[in-house]
């Protein structure tokens, strides 16, 4: 494994950490992982009120390499994190809906929340307000109420509550009124497992799972993102192993989108989509990322995707 080391423009030391594995096998990741989780605790150690301002900062700057991005992201915790990702995805002229779609339904309703808390505190504005300014028509019906609406987490299901649901699902997508309020509040309000019961019944009494029949125009925007919504409510995985797919096969990988997903999902469920990915693609997503990345930052990737749960508690 290439020697590791934080960007320059950053003034905390990591030499302390990187010692550690001097004079041990380089390939051997075990002896990365405690190496990576000192120079996390160092940079937000060495100055606890400041550490995620000072590297928020040097992501806006946006001069890092593909490696010093990385490491900055996965430094960050993961509210303030998210809070930057949506920032991005909101600006004027270069916003991102499927970022918002993506941070509002594959995170809990109490991780939302201090998303939200984390932009505020930040940016001094609200996400609602942000994509409400930066979205009109349907895809503002859509996305407003999803990054607003704070979801039951129960498991509770209510299962006549599905079969009516789903029938208004169903006749509302004959209608091919796709933007109806009833559709859009199932959708937004629900419960996760609610929806999943929901849409579990769309699928065994009309034969086709709610997706395939949302397909009807593939570039629609708002249709894509509905289908995205959706999967992110219910499987996440398949989201993030689609992202990762676009973003490797990719006529010139793109790294920021490759970066972004195993930053924010190696803690959470990467198993999961290693394994939906394998399944998709018949190749294995570290030997992906092998053939498309280099050096440190691919180092850094490939910890992440093989030994994220090792740092859940740090």
């Amino acid at each position: 494994m290439a020697s590791l080391k934080v960007p320059a423009n950053d003034p905390f030391p990591a030499e302390d950490a990187a010692d550690q594995s001097q004079g041990r096998d380089p390939n051997d990741e075990s002896l990365a992982i405690p190496v990576l989780v000192q120079v996390r605790g160092l940079i937000r150690k060495a100055r606890p009120d400041t550490y995620n301002e000072d590297l928020l900062k040097d992501l806006d700057r946006g001069r890092s390499t593909e490696f010093e991005r990385a490491i900055l992201l996965w430094a960050l915790d993961p509210a303030e994190r998210d809070a930057f990702l949506a920032k991005k995805a909101t600006k004027l002229f270069t916003s991102n809906n499927w970022v918002v779609v993506e941070i509002a339904c594959t995170r809990s309703s109490f991780e939302l929340f201090n998303v939200k808390q984390a932009y505020q505190a930040r940016y001094k504005e609200y996400l609602e307000e942000d994509v409400s300014s930066h979205t009109s028509g349907d895809l503002r019906k859509l996305l407003l109420p999803l990054v607003s609406t704070f979801r039951y987490e129960g498991e509770e299901v209510n299962m006549m509550l599905a079969r009516s649901e789903a029938k208004i699902l169903h006749d509302k997508i004959l209608e091919k009124a796709y933007s109806d309020d009833d559709f859009i509040r199932i959708l937004t309000t629900r419960s996760k497992s609610q929806l999943g019961a929901t849409l579990n019944h769309y699928k065994n009494e009309y034969g086709n799972a709610i997706n395939k029949n949302l397909k009807e125009d593939p570039k629609n925007e708002y249709l894509k993102l509905l289908r995205a919504a959706i999967k992110c409510l219910t499987y996440p995985e398949k989201h993030f192993e689609k992202l990762l797919r676009l973003a490797i096969n990719k006529m010139g990988t793109d790294e920021w989108a490759l970066t972004r997903v195993v930053i924010t999902r190696a803690e959470v469920d990467m198993d999961r989509i290693k394994e939906e990915y394998l399944r998709r693609n018949s190749i294995p997503l570290d030997d992906a990322i092998v053939k498309v990345t280099s050096g440190e930052y691919m180092d850094h990737l490939l910890i992440l995707t093989r030994h994220g749960n090792a740092f859940k508690t740090q």
